[in-house]
């Protein structure tokens, strides 16, 4: 057994998912500092650090010995689309399965520490098969927490020791808007963009960021330019309930030098600009 973690009773949560079987031992919280630069050792966020680029300095592997690589351990994830990327710090791998579940594993031997499962069924999805097997592209960490974004538009915050849940955060507000990526932690803050942006409803699509340790809502900016707001007059005089589109497909990055955050979206919609009356 792992010197990383002790075995424990496993615990089933009904209401909000189900945790065991073991704790993270002598976890060492994740700061701001070592988000913008990592330990070689670590991947803590979806492209390892902050400003995207998907980079590992480790050079253990080169092209003279890549053919003397051996297969270490092998982990099965859940069934479902995988596009995940996991998490690894200080010798604790976290990775999200299709359907709404998070693992930590230890990455020197694969051995199992905990798992959480979300039990709220999530709506029907159209896009890509039904949420059971839907992919999570990232899962974030910050301090001593996992964040988790759901296909309804939640962000959980589990105990990264334990993979209880902390606090639920329904940031979709119950009206049709999804999640397709996971979000990034920048300055105390959990930051990701919604999709399910298609449909027309008075609410926009959204860039939201949440108090990396309440759950609480702090800033909600719309991505499609409303009446009134800088690019607004680009829509012509459409009402902005009909001014759908610019969903979030994936994670922004960040520069913490001058403090900005820079997020893609998809097409506006409607598409043709005579029907945008531009």
């Amino acid at each position: 057994m792992s010197n990383r973690w002790t075995a424990a009773l496993a615990v089933s949560c009904i209401l909000s998912g189900t945790t065991g079987l073991g704790q993270v031992r002598d976890y060492v919280p994740v700061t701001d500092e070592m988000l913008q630069n990592p330990d070689p050792s670590d991947w803590l966020s979806w492209r390892r650090t902050l400003d995207g680029q998907g980079h590992s300095p480790l050079t253990q592997i080169t092209t003279e010995n890549v053919d003397e690589l051996r297969l270490a351990w092998g982990w099965s994830l859940g069934e479902g689309s995988q596009q995940t990327t996991p998490l690894v710090h200080d010798g604790v791998m976290y990775l999200a399965n299709p359907g709404e579940i998070v693992q930590a594993i230890d990455a020197e031997n694969g051995e199992f520490i905990w798992e959480y499962r979300r039990n709220a069924p999530p709506p029907g999805d159209s896009f890509g098969g039904p949420p059971p097997g839907r992919a999570h592209r990232n899962i974030a960490m910050y301090e001593d927490k996992i964040y988790l974004n759901t296909a309804d538009a939640h962000i959980i915050a589990l105990n990264a020791r334990n993979g209880e849940v902390v606090w639920d955060t329904d940031v979709g507000q119950g009206v049709g808007f999804q999640y397709s990526s996971g979000s990034i932690v920048a300055d105390g803050k959990v930051i990701s963009g919604l999709t399910g942006c298609g449909r027309y409803r008075e609410e926009p699509c959204a860039i939201v960021g949440l108090d990396a340790r309440t759950g609480e809502e702090i800033w909600r900016t719309a991505t499609v330019a409303l009446p009134g707001e800088p690019g607004g007059d680009t829509w012509g005089d459409l009402p902005s309930m009909f001014r759908a589109g610019s969903d979030s497909w994936i994670p922004g990055s960040y520069d913490p030098v001058s403090r900005t955050l820079f997020h893609g979206t998809s097409q506006a919609k409607p598409w043709a600009r005579e029907a945008r009356g531009t």
